[in-house]
């Protein structure tokens, strides 16, 4: 019993989508709320890079593959000292990153690289374990 006083509260707890597909992005964002959490989203890699640096989100889901300001640009900028500390979990359904993966898990935020289709029971037993939460 003692124990469940060390998780804290998925609805303290932001979380960040970063996906320019729109059906997966509803999908995710259903998953994500359904567990507790709060979730802020952006279509695009600017966007995405601006809320990340201004609303200091719990967790980044970033996929790689974006309009404007692509997923490597961003996760190269989420490098920079006022956002370094946020965990990242890419989403990627690009077969050609499989070389990249290694690569990607070497950023000291990158903390996870799941390939969509995702599977939702992982991602979600993976943002309770990053984010010290308990499941509802």
């Amino acid at each position: 019993m003692a124990d469940e006083q060390n998780f804290a509260d998925p609805a303290d707890k932001l979380v960040l989508l970063v996906e320019d597909d729109d059906a997966f992005m509803d999908f995710i964002e259903f998953m994500v709320k359904r567990q507790g959490f709060n979730v802020e989203k952006a279509a695009d890699g600017e966007v995405g890079l601006w809320k990340a640096r201004n609303l200091s989100p719990d967790l980044i889901l970033l996929d790689l593959m974006l309009p404007k300001f692509g997923g490597f640009d961003v996760l190269k900028e989420l490098q920079a000292h006022e956002t370094i500390n946020i965990p990242i979990v890419i989403l990627t359904g690009a077969s050609s990153e499989f070389a990249k993966e290694e690569q990607l898990l070497a950023e000291p935020n990158v903390l996870a690289f799941l390939r969509k289709p995702v599977n939702p029971s992982e991602l979600t037993a993976l943002l309770h374990k990053l984010l010290g939460t308990k499941p509802a």
